[in-house]
């Protein structure tokens, strides 16, 4: 089930609100527990058989984030800690890694090893939910929860559940049992639900098909250099509406709920440098691997030697993190590069129009890497790219897609900067809220059609 299907969409978020909403049972404890239960049917909808499996991660996280609270040995809290964490990575590895692990191993030895499992949904982020809870427990950031209830809520919770943002366990812990849900809640989170609904319906849909066309049907058969670039634009723009999107839908559905989630973009591609994009694009991903990862392994107090691995070892994870393949390392080692670079150089206090294209420009291409089926696909791409084996400068199949659809790329690329902040700066307050809630309902309406109109399509970050 996808927030952009008619079921979600006319049956089951409805539902929820309305249980949830009812006139008779207001207290927390019921509210939470409708909300659980809707969750792990909403996560059962579409995969019946792993949904066992996160109750048993859920089991677990809960069992050693109590063993956590009440032990007083540093040793003991270690070990618990190892092993809980362990647990997860081990889960995360075998479905996500172990097949692509041993695919290679068949390339060395020259053996044909198959093993496959299906990737559970969205494993990466409630996997990273769950080791969060264990870290800010064994932390002192935050208690274990008494009810297990309430830890299966955090993990389970359905409008992050399977795309994110990644919400920190201290973060949520706090809203479990001390949240309000007001009618402001109410309306502005479905105003937000409603931004990131036509994000994704009326962008990233559209600009799917022109990127899917040229990256799958017209590169492989040989292309123009300009048609190379017009579908790396189109993936650059399709990712960041989709992605957002699903962001957007999520904060929108928590707040419906009273949840307050935390922001996952900031108009990435309006950054001055590329460390700049990094504290704008997927910044829950970023402030999970800094707080977890690279503060522990001695942040920025440490030699020039150990900073440099560390940074290595943050961007190699978070290549490795977004799937196995070659090519995510490859994207994750180019940034780290790309930051090394501007970090030594002092590059990232730059800003102005030439390191905003470089930016731009260093984003695109790290996109043709990321949406490669392989090494060997993503060179040749960008090869054609740069005229290197392309048919043509400029061939029909560009023209006609900027004829049909020329439109719509240049309002998707206008809306990727902050045009609405701008604006709400312009009008008055009055005529401002009358202009977004007038222009709710007409992404509403649009955003049905596109919906209605529409076969399946699935949230990209759903392969993670």
């Amino acid at each position: 089930m996808i927030f952009s299907s008619t079921v979600f969409l006319f049956l089951f978020l409805p539902l929820v609100l309305c249980v949830y909403y009812n006139p008779f049972v207001k207290n927390l404890s019921f509210r939470n527990t409708v909300l659980l239960l809707a969750s792990l049917g909403f996560y059962a909808f579409g995969e019946p058989v792993f949904v066992f499996l996160m109750v048993l991660s859920v089991a677990v996280t809960h069992g050693s984030g109590l063993l956590l609270d009440r032990a007083e040995n540093p040793k003991t809290k270690r070990r618990i800690l190892a092993w809980s964490i362990g647990w997860h990575v081990a889960v995360l590895f075998v479905f996500k890694y172990l097949s692509f692990l041993l695919s290679q191993l068949g390339l060395l030895t020259g053996r044909n090893i198959t093993f496959a499992l299906p990737l559970p949904i969205g494993i990466s982020f409630f996997t990273f939910q769950m080791m969060s809870c264990l870290f800010d427990i064994y932390y002192g950031k935050a208690k274990a929860q008494k009810n297990i209830l309430n830890t299966g809520l955090y993990i389970s919770f359905f409008p992050q559940l399977v795309a994110g943002p990644i919400v920190r366990y201290d973060q949520f812990a706090r809203q479990i049992m001390n949240r309000q849900t007001t009618s402001e809640d109410l309306t502005c989170g479905m105003q937000r639900f409603l931004s990131g609904l036509g994000k994704k319906v009326l962008f990233a849909n559209y600009l799917a098909v022109i990127a899917d066309n040229i990256f799958d049907v017209y590169a492989p058969q040989g292309c123009s250099a300009a048609t190379a670039w017009l579908g790396a634009v189109a993936y650059t723009l399709q990712i960041y509406f989709d992605f957002s999107g699903y962001s957007d839908m999520a904060i929108g559905m928590g707040r419906m709920f009273g949840f307050s989630f935390p922001e996952n973009f900031n108009y990435p591609y309006a950054a001055a440098n590329v460390t700049d994009f990094w504290r704008r694009w997927h910044i829950s991903l970023g402030s999970w691997f800094r707080d977890y990862v690279y503060i522990p392994l001695g942040g920025n107090r440490v030699s020039a030697g150990r900073r440099i691995f560390n940074l290595f070892a943050v961007w190699l994870l978070t290549g490795i993190w977004h799937g196995a393949n070659w090519t995510f390392l490859l994207w994750g080692l180019f940034y780290f590069l790309l930051l090394f670079m501007e970090k030594t150089t002092h590059f990232d206090k730059k800003a102005g129009v030439f390191s905003h294209v470089y930016t731009l420009a260093a984003v695109c291409l790290a996109w043709v890497v990321f949406r490669a089926k392989d090494l060997p696909a993503a060179l040749s791409y960008l090869l054609t790219m740069f005229g290197v084996g392309a048919a043509s400068a400029v061939d029909t199949v560009f023209t006609e897609y900027i004829k049909s659809g020329g439109i719509l790329l240049l309002a998707a690329a206008l809306l990727c900067f902050p045009v609405a902040p701008y604006l709400k700066e312009r009008f008055q307050t009055k005529r401002w809220y009358f202009l977004t809630g007038f222009g709710s309902l007409a992404l509403f309406v649009l955003a049905l059609f596109a919906v209605v109109g529409e076969t399946y399509n699935p949230f990209i970050y759903f392969n993670f």
